[in-house]
């Protein structure tokens, strides 16, 4: 299929284009949910359009566990339709959707108790296979199975001896957050969906009680644009109630954030073949392969202060630290941790104060003529929650509209990428590039690898890896500011790549060489590469600085130290 080019010019025309014409939905934020909810509208035939206040992804989608999962905790609190929903997307993702962008992961499950814990869990993850294989979309991942103790520490030799007396075995599935997000963009631009980031609403258009559009500022070149729209979707997660105050409604739920982060440590600290879960007296603990690295999280945290930059305190990393080493032979220290990232999870507030009790499921709600409400849920069933959206806005509108069409519409990249990765040492010989890299490439664009081999094509020295991060190679940092919509630095350190949690410099020894392989695409002269690299040192300062702090209040104060960068 075609795809889109996320580049400079197509965003300037796309916020002329919504100031010029009446769209028939008008899709406020970039995360996964208003991605999703602007690719359904768009497939369903309605001109649409997608605005973001800062980067793509730039909130909750980029700051996940990076898994797409069924919710294994989510069966002991019976909440089988939920784990249902999550089971059938999953299989969707993994099969037909995006393939290139979601693999299975292993996952080892310690028990600790003899006897009564292997057939009480054990019962659990096979219920969770059985619903997997009954929704028809689990054939492609493998059952789960039991290990004897001997067995278990064979696959994963980090864990202490006494930590377990057996275990289960299971698979979830993974992805990039934040690079899924962009290909969602990609696409629903593919299918015609006028999309800016940078583009922040800062207030509803109305015609006395209806919503009719909104204000839109475009944060790069200062300007503003009235956006007229017959409905408008609010899709911006933890900022869902800052949103509705625009048009004077909190509306019929809140949202309340819940902090949970996230460490990254270099492969070889953690001697193991398969991911990890582990149980906390608050939730569950995951060790995930992640390349060459491994990721371990989460914590389960209200969180009331800034919602743009949620930080990590120096509790919140021991904390995952005593819990992880609770089970590990050799245990990880301060030292090890190369990166660290938090998220807000966007819960609909119930009746409990605690965070974990919040409810995970989603809400989409009319408050006012012409503006749809949605918010809640979890990354995995991001598809269901537009499809609602966009039911829901659709009754808002006078012509008939075709029903959802997303279950049966890859992602772009995903078409043709099973026969590129059986041709993957041809396109490597072809290219003069190892056989390791072209996997690289496919895993991360899919068929789109083409678009970014082109590029090395034109100019062999993009086919070299970065300097400092040499998992990605220089044509991908160009990629991202041509084709992908990345506008600064930040937004190619820390979601096109994922540079500034996978080494420990955190990505400053690569900025400047990123910057400068950006600027021909973005049209920066000298004093904007300095003023980029100089935003990103201090953003990564401010972000350490909140590490070494003691609680919520001071980590929040130190990286609030490094403001948002605005181009001059």
């Amino acid at each position: 299929m075609r795809t889109a080019t996320l580049g400079p010019a197509q965003r300037a025309e796309s916020l002329a284009s919504m100031a010029e014409h009446e769209l028939d939905v008008l899709v406020v934020g970039g995360g996964v949910v208003g991605a999703g909810t602007a690719l359904d509208a768009a497939t369903r035939g309605l001109s649409t359009g997608l605005v973001e206040a800062r980067d793509w992804a730039s909130g909750t989608s980029s700051r996940s566990s990076k898994l797409i999962h069924g919710g294994l905790r989510y069966l002991e609190m019976l909440d089988f339709a939920l784990v249902r929903e999550a089971l059938k997307e999953r299989g969707l993702l993994l099969e037909r959707l995006a393939p290139h962008l979601v693999r299975p992961v292993p996952f080892l499950y310690p028990l600790r108790h003899k006897g009564w814990e292997r057939l009480y869990a054990g019962s659990g993850v096979a219920l969770y296979d059985a619903m997997s294989m009954a929704r028809g979309h689990g054939r492609g991942l493998p059952l789960h199975r039991h290990l004897s103790r001997r067995h278990a520490l064979r696959v994963a030799p980090c864990l202490r001896r006494d930590a377990l007396v057996g275990a289960l075995q299971y698979y979830d599935a993974q992805m990039d957050d934040a690079r899924f997000v962009a290909t969602l963009v990609r696409t629903a631009a593919a299918y015609g969906t006028k999309t800016a980031n940078r583009a922040r609403v800062t207030g509803f258009l109305r015609e006395g009680e209806r919503v009719v559009g909104a204000r839109v500022q475009d944060v790069e070149g200062g300007g503003e644009y009235e956006v007229r729209a017959k409905q408008v979707v609010n899709a911006t997660g933890v900022w869902t109630d800052d949103t509705q105050a625009m048009v004077g409604e909190r509306g019929q739920f809140h949202v309340r954030a819940s902090k949970g982060i996230h460490l990254v440590v270099p492969k070889d600290r953690i001697h193991s073949t398969t991911g990890l879960i582990l149980r906390t007296e608050k939730s569950v603990l995951f060790v995930i392969p992640w390349g060459r690295h491994w990721i371990v999280g989460t914590t389960d945290t209200d969180w009331d202060l800034d919602k743009a930059h949620p930080a990590a305190s120096s509790a919140d990393i021991d904390y995952l630290l005593e819990h992880v080493n609770s089970v590990l032979a050799v245990p990880l220290t301060r030292d090890d941790v190369e990166g660290v990232y938090a998220g807000l999870r966007p819960l609909l507030a119930g009746e409990s104060d605690a965070t974990s009790k919040l409810s995970r499921e989603h809400t989409v709600a009319h408050p006012v003529p012409g503006l749809v409400v949605v918010a809640g849920g979890k990354y995995t069933t991001y598809r269901v929650m537009a499809k609602d959206a966009v039911d829901a806005a659709v009754h808002g509108l006078d012509a008939r509209v075709a029903d959802c069409v997303t279950e049966d519409t890859p992602l772009v990249g995903a078409e043709g990428y099973r026969a590129l990765w059986n041709a993957r040492a041809r396109i490597a010989a072809r290219t003069g590039l190892h056989t390791v890299r072209v996997e690289h490439l496919l895993h991360r664009y899919g068929a789109m690898a083409e678009e970014v081999l082109d590029l090395i094509a034109s100019d062999p020295s993009l086919g070299e890896p970065l300097g400092a991060a040499d998992d990605y190679l220089r044509a991908e940092i160009t990629y991202a500011a041509s084709h992908e919509g990345a506008r600064h630095l930040d937004d190619v350190l820390t979601r096109r790549t994922r540079i500034s949690i996978e080494t420990f410099d955190r990505g400053t020894r690569s900025a400047r060489e990123a910057a400068e392989l950006m600027a021909p695409v973005l049209g920066w002269d000298e004093g904007q590469i300095e003023r980029e690299v100089q935003h990103y040192e201090k953003r990564v300062e401010a972000e350490r600085e909140s590490q070494r702090q003691p609680d919520d209040l001071t980590a929040d104060a130190a990286r609030l130290g490094a403001p948002d960068i605005v181009p001059l």
